[in-house]
């Protein structure tokens, strides 16, 4: 990792966080006490930026400098409101194409997501800000730069997203092997939001159970689902074909 992706030390930490830079993740030693690390959790108390407790040794492997204890991963990228681009796209006089990550984690599939979601013209990709993946420079490099020009949302939960969305006029599809429709029987041409879940566990219950509609991609072979970046570019260009087809 770059040392420029990276701050270290209490009291530098707290000045980023207070100044408003966009902090993926914090790690503090595990051990970690005295006043100034209880400023520091004072700090992070108002914010949604997860924070790890770990070995100093992991630490260390980050930075020989003198961290006190505590570094902090800036993202790469500025992050965007979903309150602001939604607006934003139907004010353009265009109808939404977004796509939530639940539980995604491997930085090489969100960055192939991303590529296929530049390409597409998705108007945004939506990821919550604890137990997923972030901007990092993996994902950068895997999405072929997509990640610069492509608006990320970083919102406190998929499932407030989903909600946020529905309130807004935006159908919202989960892709799961759980559905009985095909993702071709639906109708992308609308507002649409298409909820993707990591290979492991798909979409959770919790937000398949408020989704307008559950979609699934027919297979024929042995393994048990697709991989998530593959899965994503097939729905999502289901939705452009419609699209385009709507437009000729």
């Amino acid at each position: 990792m770059k040392e420029n992706e990276l701050i270290f030390g209490i009291r530098a930490v707290m000045e980023a966080i207070q100044a408003g830079k966009e902090v993926d993740k914090v790690m503090v030693k595990r051990d970690l006490q005295g006043e100034l690390s209880k400023e520091l959790f004072e700090v992070l108390r108002g914010t949604d930026i997860p924070v790890q407790r770990v070995p100093v040794e992991r630490l260390d492997r980050y930075t020989r400098k003198n961290h006190q204890g505590v570094v902090a991963f800036v993202s790469a990228v500025t992050y965007q409101k979903l309150e602001d681009i939604v607006p934003f796209v139907f004010e353009a006089g265009k109808n939404p194409l977004l796509v939530l990550l639940d539980g995604v984690t491997d930085v090489r599939n969100f960055g192939a997501i991303a590529r296929t979601c530049e390409c597409a013209g998705v108007d945004a990709i939506v990821i919550p800000s604890k137990g997923s993946v972030t901007v990092n420079a993996d994902a950068i490099k895997t999405s072929a730069g997509a990640l610069h020009v492509l608006p990320v949302c970083k919102e406190k939960s998929i499932n407030q997203a989903i909600r946020f969305l529905q309130e807004s006029g935006v159908k919202v599809y989960a892709a799961t092997e759980k559905a009985s429709k095909l993702y071709t029987e639906v109708d992308y041409t609308g507002p649409v939001a298409l909820v993707m879940g990591a290979e492991d566990t798909g979409v959770s219950f919790e937000n398949l159970r408020i989704c307008d509609e559950m979609v699934k991609i027919p297979q024929f072979g042995t393994i048990g689902s697709l991989n998530v970046s593959v899965a994503s570019s097939i729905l999502i260009y289901e939705a452009v074909r419609q699209r385009m087809n709507e437009n000729v």
